[in-house]
């Protein structure tokens, strides 16, 4: 009988002990789990951050005006602070990093003396330019090499547990090139120091939306004429929507091929507000150019005339372009179209006119305006201009600003440079990043 109870007590104590041991285990792996996600959070921060400034820098040696650098290093301030606090936060040991910790905190420091030079009103001269530009060449390196290390976490080359043994005496480039990070700045020797427009285009006035309001059957024929009624199989009505930027009322029309087509058509004055239907697109037929040229020819025979391409995006065979207003010469990026276009038949599959008919009226273009040498003068001198002309932009603040557009390259960095035509102050720079689909705005 004793035999049998210790038995008992025993195979109950196994299974107790089996129990804690699973918990604990489970325990254990839940708080790993917190704590690789609260690493690979503080890296993509790194990442992140790291790209700002690099944006940032580029931006700062495109103008040496004090307004603008007063506001683009300000930036590279913050930016570069957040880098380093969330470099910090990595298992590594410090000295591993030390040199890009020594080059953050310059980038941080050097940047923010420059912004108080030019909110004292001084304008960054050429040497201050060349410093900016030494930065950013590193930056760059930078930037390259924690995109590679981003490559490594998310294939399971690189892992974070790796990385902390690395503290208990391996080399770290045992396991990782994070050492690469290291030698983007061997050469870095430290500095000396003294101490993007489509978010803008909503508008009350909906100046565009012209026209007497309509009701839906009156709606739901000018969506059949715009698609084709030889096209349509049938035509359903999504009903009326009235607390969005354009009250509209809603269609799904079937074509005879069965594809489905959502349409919308504003109650006042009968504009397309949005069309838009997929397809699968399995051979590119067309180029580039001719879908654009295409999509230019549709806007016309729709009444939009005097369109010009601005910025595309190609993806899965098709191509999206904004079309921007032109009048007498002058881009008005305020008037803004968007058209899907397939690159096997050059079809618009897509179309968005909001921004068109929020904004959309003939402009007074004033004539009293400084010259276009005036206005290249607020850009650095190294900087290789590559086309310029006249273009009004919408600001944050809805309104909307005369400029010079200034299109160029400085060290291969391609960027849009917007001085107000009246005051000469930057008023915007876009840096422009060539991709194989398109171009990117930052």
């Amino acid at each position: 009988m004793n035999n049998k109870i210790w038995m008992l007590l025993t195979i109950i104590f196994i299974i107790v002990a089996i129990i804690l041991g699973y918990n604990l285990y489970n325990k254990n792996t839940a708080y790993a789990t917190v704590v690789e996600n609260d690493y690979n959070k503080a890296f993509y921060e790194v990442v992140d951050y790291v790209q700002n400034v690099k944006t940032y820098l580029a931006k700062t040696m495109i103008s040496k005006s004090a307004e603008h650098g007063a506001e683009i290093l300000t930036h590279v301030w913050r930016e570069a602070n957040l880098a380093q606090a969330y470099l910090g936060m990595l298992p590594i040991e410090s000295q591993e990093l030390e040199n890009t910790e020594k080059f953050l905190n310059q980038v941080s420091e050097y940047s923010y003396s420059l912004s108080r030079k030019c909110i004292e009103g001084e304008d960054l001269s050429d040497e201050d330019l060349s410093k900016i530009k030494e930065l950013y060449n590193f930056c760059n390196d930078l930037s390259n090499t924690l995109n590679e290390l981003s490559d490594e976490l998310n294939n399971g080359t690189l892992n974070w547990d790796d990385l902390k043994k690395n503290t208990e005496g391996s080399e770290i480039s045992e396991v990782t090139n994070f050492n690469v990070v290291e030698e983007n700045f061997h050469e870095f020797t430290g500095l000396i120091y003294d101490g993007a427009f489509s978010e803008h285009i909503t508008s009350n006035e909906k100046r565009g939306l012209t026209g007497d309001e309509i009701d839906e059957e009156t709606a739901k024929k000018i969506a059949e004429d715009f698609i084709g009624k030889d096209k349509i199989k049938n035509t359903q009505s999504n009903g009326f929507v009235e607390n969005g930027s354009i009250p509209v009322y809603r269609f799904e029309i079937t074509t005879n091929e069965n594809q489905t087509i959502g349409i919308s058509i504003s109650k006042k004055g009968g504009h397309v507000v949005f069309m838009n239907y997929n397809r699968e697109i399995t051979e590119e037929k067309i180029t580039e150019q001719e879908a654009i040229q295409n999509g230019k020819d549709f806007l016309t025979s729709r009444g939009f005339a005097n369109m010009q391409e601005t910025y595309y995006l190609k993806e899965n065979g098709i191509i999206t372009v904004n079309y921007a207003y032109k009048q007498d010469n002058v881009i008005i990026y305020s008037d803004l179209i968007k058209l899907k276009i397939a690159l096997d038949n050059g079809e618009i599959i897509g179309l968005e006119t909001t921004g068109y008919l929020n904004c959309h009226y003939e402009r007074e273009i004033s004539t009293n305006i400084i010259s276009l040498e005036e206005a290249r003068k607020k850009l650095a001198n190294d900087v290789e201009i590559t086309s310029e002309g006249l273009a009004i932009i919408p600001t944050q603040w809805h309104t909307e600003v005369l400029c010079y557009e200034f299109k160029g390259k400085v060290d291969n960095i391609d960027f849009i440079a917007y001085i107000n035509t009246e005051t000469g102050k930057e008023e915007d720079i876009l840096i422009i990043t060539q991709t194989p689909n398109g171009s990117l705005t930052e």
